[in-house]
Order: structure tokens, then sequence, then C-alpha cells
């Protein structure tokens, strides 16, 4: 089982083998994902890395913490367990129809 990073701050322009690329310089990538607005499609700048070993993990994090990368400093750390959310942004506005509570005109 490998272990996951977070990277961010990745170039519009970087795909996944240009990632795949720089971090196999610190061990054996699993997979790379980066993520895309599901809407549009276009990336939001941040992804991540899936490691084999908890020494790429360690050696990832301290070579390109920082680093340059197509022009933007990357930040890269262990990504934490996702966090559940609730699906539905209507539910936590109270309808999304204002305060009155029918349609505006």
């Amino acid at each position: 089982m490998g272990k996951k990073l977070y990277v961010g701050n990745i170039s519009f322009q970087a795909t996944e083998k240009d990632i795949t690329d720089l971090f196999s310089q610190a061990g054996d990538v699993e997979s790379v994902k980066l993520i895309t607005d599901s809407h549009t499609g276009q990336p939001r700048g941040f992804g991540f890395v899936e490691m084999s070993s908890e020494e790429g993990v360690q050696k990832a994090i301290s070579m390109f913490n920082g680093k340059n990368f197509m022009d933007r400093s990357l930040v890269v750390n262990e990504a934490r367990p996702q966090e559940r959310r609730e699906r539905g942004g209507f539910r936590e506005r109270g309808g999304g129809f204002g305060s009155r509570g029918g349609r505006r005109r």
C-alpha cells in the first residue's frame, strides 16, 4: 500500500505525466491525480501523488516542497483523509429562494 501526497500550487499547464516524471526522482510513483473543476474541466492547481514507500514520501517532501516547477512554488505534504461532506448546497442555505420564501421577480 502506497502513501499519498498532497501537491498544491501546480501550474495549470502541468500534466499528470509531468508530475509523474518529477516525483519519480524521489521514488516509485504508483499514481498521480490532478484535480479538475467538475463543471469546466479546467485544472484547479492541486492534485495527489501516491508513492510506493514511506521513504519515497519523505524524500519527495524534502525534495519538492517549495521547489519551483513550471514557474510555481510547489506545496508538498502528506495528504490527510478526505472529510465527509453533505451533498446539495441548497440545504445549507435554507432552500435557495431568498428570504421571502417565493420566487423573485
